[in-house]
């Protein structure tokens, strides 16, 4: 892990690495004690390396005052929601940590415990990044790696006509917990409130589930722009059209109270992004595996892929609708 001549918290860049970042590392293949400009990873014999990277700002991906060790888990587990949604088991992630100036030895406490926690749930190591300072807004970037049979890897683009395109969990909590978290959606109770709250601050990568899907999946992707502009990258990559049925996209109880009480639309759930959850479309007669994999985990059939291009949606009447907007735009 290499730095720029930086001082946070009182600590030179250094004791950064030494206190809060090496013990991360600990017992990490290849990582070398954060001592080095690299990692030295191995790769299994019949695997293949799998890598994504995710870059997190403060102010558009999570707010500046949320507690630092779910930034930290939040910036980990985006990285672990798109190793899963590629059928990747994760090993290693590197950290790249543009840090306010000023910012506090508890607050760098906080975020490392925060990433000690989420190793230990998700068997992934750090290897490496980067760190320095900045008069701009926290910015967190980070590069996961993980480890796919070879030839296995579920990729975008290989949805097929007649294929049962499938969600995993629920779809729009992520952006009306966002709302929440900004000191919307009053009336509804505190509970259903702290459910939306933790669901966009604390998203539930589907790494166990993800592990079986290239047993039955011809496309994945995990749902962070949306679901319904998420699809559309699918449909494209694959060549393919689709259709989309609003009226069965699984929504949790606190988003149905949303929508019964006019605080939400439907369009805003399924365009919101920051679910995290996995999209992926499959023969409908895989749903015995689908099950068996997915254990506790709900599972809901929203659509079809069909051979043309594009996106049809329709309404929970069955109406054709057009959406004002698809997801969220990084540009």
């Amino acid at each position: 892990m290499t730095t720029g001549a930086i001082t946070t918290g009182n600590w030179g860049e250094f004791d950064l690495i030494a206190r809060l970042f090496r013990p991360l590392a600990a017992g990490t293949p290849g990582a070398l004690e954060l001592k080095d400009d690299a990692a030295l990873l191995t790769v299994p014999p019949g695997q293949e390396l799998v890598a994504t990277s995710d870059a997190l700002v403060a102010g558009i991906h999570f707010l500046s005052d949320d507690p630092p060790d779910l930034i930290a888990k939040k910036s980990l587990r985006v990285n672990l929601s798109d190793l899963a949604a590629k059928g990747a088991r994760p090993a290693f992630y590197l950290l790249s940590a543009i840090l306010p100036r000023g910012t506090s030895r508890e607050w760098l406490q906080r975020f490392a415990n925060g990433l000690a926690e989420d190793q230990a749930a998700f068997g992934i190591g750090l290897v490496g990044g980067d760190t320095t300072t900045t008069d701009g807004p926290l910015t967190l970037s980070i590069t996961a790696l993980g480890f796919v049979p070879t030839g296995r890897m579920v990729r975008r683009s290989g949805a097929r006509p007649g294929d049962a395109i499938f969600v995993t969990g629920t779809i729009g909590d992520g952006a009306l917990g966002l709302l929440v978290s900004r000191g919307g959606l009053a009336a509804l109770g505190s509970a259903s409130r702290a459910h939306l709250r933790s669901r966009y601050r604390l998203p539930e990568p589907h790494v166990a589930f993800g592990s079986h899907i290239s047993s039955f999946a011809h496309a994945a992707i995990d749902v962070s722009d949306g679901l319904v502009a998420d699809l559309d990258h699918v449909l494209a990559a694959s060549d393919v059209g689709g259709r989309l049925e609003l009226g069965r996209v699984p929504l949790s109880p606190p988003a149905q109270d949303a929508l019964a009480s006019g605080a939400a639309r439907l369009e805003d759930l399924v365009t919101g992004g920051d679910d995290y959850e996995i999209l992926f479309t499959s023969p409908p007669e895989a749903w015995a595996a689908i099950r068996a994999a997915a254990g506790g985990l709900p599972v809901t059939e929203i659509g079809t892929v069909i051979a043309g291009q594009g996106l049809a949606i329709a309404a929970p009447d069955g109406t054709p609708i057009t959406l004002a907007r698809t997801g969220f735009r990084h540009f």
